[in-house]
């Protein structure tokens, strides 16, 4: 037990404190209010037992606003009996992340069993030092804290786009900041090998480096034309940011990706894969066939890989990927069909356990543990393997079931690359739509565990892929507020109910992001706007972090002023128009203007019912997103549209009455490399009674193919209360395409009549 107390003395203040919530990210899980407060001196006094590293970092960060200094002998010696008692081993383990801290009129006293509940501590206090920064005045209260989940982590791919250790070291402080204790370093990928490996100089040689980039949206295909590396970390760099991290009691856990994402390592050692090559380090994004094979040569160079990673990190768990392995090569190979036919395994997929059991078996030998994407329960899962699950909360479940642990990240709340605010109006992002709110809405726990079960949810992580994130400022625009989000809903202490409060707390710690010169999203300050059912039609419904009375909008198109029309309750859509929004304050314009444009249909706000749900990462506004006037844009896959993973889409609408119509149209999308296919076929029928359905137009994959997805139907004259509308997803990937033998993304965003 670390005995540790920080002594800061002031005079006696009579002056009560408000009862207001503390301006703290994660909040507490406990907070007594006392009497009286604490008022900062010139100068803070702190005792010489105190843990010197931690509280240098402390110095270091307060110090230009707030000069501290150790207390002579004597100085604080009348308060040694607020020591803290022994605790027993067991408990030092239990509550390693316990802190307590007793703000009184005269001092400020920290209680703690480990240097990190220490410097957990810390961060609180800095925290409550800087939102008192102007009255120099802090509360007398008392926190009892301790998080809810052992691991709160923040992912970062610098393979798609390279950052530099100080961007790193930066990227760590911000975890540190919120009380995050895990950074997942990913560090090899298709498209770059960022990891000395000196047994393999090749590796950073050749695989560091690709010949171009791709830019823009995915869909237009455009290259830089600009070689991109070598970029790599050398293992001295290593080694620094692992040190920089321990100092900041976060674990960094690398990522060596297997057996897919292998291009890079592939163009520098091609006898790796099951055909001959020539490979090169991918210049697109997405998902390649080239993949590591089976063979004794690829064990042999990974368990090699492995020894100098693992004698480099100290991190109990190895992650080693296992997503997205297209089974093609393997298919094709007669090494790997042998193998499959030797070892009795069922198929390709039971293969890929094969692979992960044995890198699996050789970690273990090394005293550590693997883990993985949620793609490594396909064919059974190794053993001691731990599940990351990101392709829904489904890995975790069922990890957790088998009594194997499980980080939870799903993509529809923890992917960081994911639309913040209104796509129209943000950067260029990987798609979906993941805002502040529903971050914080998480529960990382599923419901469908009991609580044995729920014991082996390790914790939660947000993921930052950067495909679409060019330099550092990105990555700060893209984690920061939603970071703030993640921290709290780790902690335990998110209340989806407040969220409000929060968003108050998120805007009261802007002003330390500006100090320390963070680009971060001011997407909340931005107008938010929701279709909403309205007599029968669409009503559009706009929101704002700041006062609703502040927005101002217009119906024509035009730019709004502040002598535009004031918000008062959602507007009213009766025809195809444009909107357009933004908020003022005294008389200034102070967020991005928003734009909607609207086509109204016959179909517009009517009841809809589909019988399979989309995705969650893909499922904004739900089934009601096909009627809600709103025509997706290809370039933006966020709010605009649903996505179908593997799964056809059967929508059936209520007109409310029997109604004459003659065209029916709606859009799919073709974005074969995030593996989106436009649909097979499409069948529309009518009924009046919503039980008999008559068929009265069907295309097949050749004419969808020919309009290119924008599929527009002439069903002849009409006349019936309900509309089926049945768009039949492309199934299973063929060979040659990303993601091949994976099921196939139908995306669909409107379903208008006229």
């Amino acid at each position: 037990m670390i005995r540790i107390f920080l002594a800061l003395f002031v005079l006696l203040s009579n002056i009560a404190f408000s009862q207001n919530k503390l301006n703290l990210i994660p909040y507490p899980q406990k907070v007594e209010t006392l009497k009286g407060e604490f008022t900062i001196p010139a100068t803070l006094l702190l005792s010489h037992d105190l843990p010197k590293e931690e509280t240098e970092y402390l110095r270091k960060r307060v110090e230009s606003s707030l000069p501290l200094r150790y207390a002579q002998k004597g100085e604080i010696a009348h308060i040694t009996n607020s020591i803290i008692s022994p605790a027993s081993a067991k408990d030092a383990e239990q509550k390693k992340e316990y802190y307590s801290i007793e703000i009184s009129p005269k001092q400020i006293h920290i209680k703690s069993y480990t240097r990190q509940g220490y410097f957990l501590a810390l961060q609180t206090l800095i925290q409550l030092f800087e939102d008192h920064k102007t009255d120099k005045k802090l509360p007398a209260i008392k926190i009892e804290d301790q998080p809810r989940f052992a691991w709160r982590g923040m992912h970062l791919d610098v393979c798609r786009h390279f950052f530099t250790v100080d961007e790193v070291k930066q990227y760590i402080d911000y975890l540190a900041m919120y009380k995050l204790n895990t950074f997942h370093w990913h560090l090899t990928d298709d498209q770059g090998w960022r990891i000395e490996i000196k047994k393999y100089p090749k590796l950073t040689q050749i695989g560091s480096k690709r010949k171009e980039s791709m830019i823009g949206a995915y869909v237009d295909n455009t290259f830089d034309g600009k070689p991109y590396g070598p970029y790599f970390y050398t293992q001295e760099q290593i080694k620094d940011v692992i040190k920089y991290a321990q100092q900041r009691h976060i674990t960094v856990v690398p990522e060596i990706e297997m057996p897919g994402h292998a291009l890079a390592a592939l163009s520098a050692y091609p006898e790796l894969a099951c055909t001959q090559g020539p490979f090169e380090s991918a210049t697109k994004w997405g998902v390649f066939d080239d993949v590591f094979c089976p063979k004794e040569e690829t064990f042999r160079f990974l368990e090699n890989v492995l020894d100098e990673v693992i004698q480099l990190f100290p991190s109990q768990y190895i992650h080693i990927g296992g997503d997205e392995c297209p089974k093609t090569r393997w298919k094709e190979c007669a090494h790997c069909q042998d193998l499959i036919k030797k070892n009795n395994l069922k198929d390709e997929h039971g293969l890929q356990s094969y692979f992960i059991q044995r890198i699996e078996k050789y970690v273990n030998t090394k005293g550590r543990k693997i883990i993985g994407w949620d793609e490594i329960l396909e064919g059974g899962l190794a053993p001691n393997a731990a599940v990351m699950s990101w392709t829904g909360v489904n890995g975790g479940i069922e990890a957790a079931k088998a009594k194997h642990f499980a980080v939870m990240t799903p993509g529809a709340y923890c992917y960081f690359d994911h639309y913040q605010g209104d796509p129209q109006s943000e950067p260029n992002a990987f798609g979906g739509f993941t805002p502040l709110d529903k971050v914080y809405s998480y529960n990382p726990v599923p419901s469908e565990l009991t609580a044995d079960q729920a014991k082996y949810i390790l914790g939660v992580q947000a993921n930052l892929w950067t495909e679409y994130i060019l330099d550092f400022k990105q990555v700060q625009y893209m984690i920061f507020p939603r970071l703030m989000a993640l921290s709290e809903v780790g902690w335990g202490t998110s209340d989806p109910k407040n969220y409000k409060e929060f968003e108050n707390r998120v805007i009261s710690q802007f002003k330390v992001l500006d100090k320390m010169g963070v680009n971060y999203a001011k997407s909340i300050y931005n107008i938010s706007g929701k279709v909403v059912p309205s007599n029968g039609g669409i009503a559009y419904e706009l929101s704002t972090s700041q006062n609703s009375s502040g927005i101002r909008y217009t119906l024509n198109g035009t730019t709004p002023t502040i002598n535009s029309k004031a918000y008062q309750s959602p507007v009213s859509i009766p025809n195809s128009l444009t909107i357009k929004s933004a908020y003022f304050e005294d008389g200034q314009l102070k967020s991005a203007v928003s734009t909607q444009e609207f086509i109204v249909s016959k179909t517009t706000g009517k009841k809809i019912t589909l019988e399979q749900q989309p995705s969650e990462n893909y499922s904004f506004g739900g089934p009601f997103t096909l009627i809600d006037g709103i025509i997706g844009n290809t370039r933006q896959l966020g709010k605009t549209w649903l996505g179908f993973n593997g799964k056809d889409v059967v929508a059936t609408i209520d007109f409310g009455q029997k109604t004459n119509f003659s065209e029916v149209y709606f859009n799919t999308l073709d974005n074969k490399g995030s593996w989106i296919h436009l649909a097979k076929s499409a069948k529309i029928f009518v009924s009046d009674d919503n039980k008999n359905f008559k068929l009265i137009k069907e295309i097949g994959k050749e004419e969808i193919q020919n309009a290119k997805g924008k599929i527009r139907l002439n069903v002849g004259t009409q006349n019936a209360k309900y509309l089926k509308v049945f768009i039949e997803n492309a199934g299973v990937i063929p060979a040659g395409n990303p993601g091949a033998d994976s099921k196939a993304w139908l995306f669909v965003d409107e379903i208008g009549v006229n």
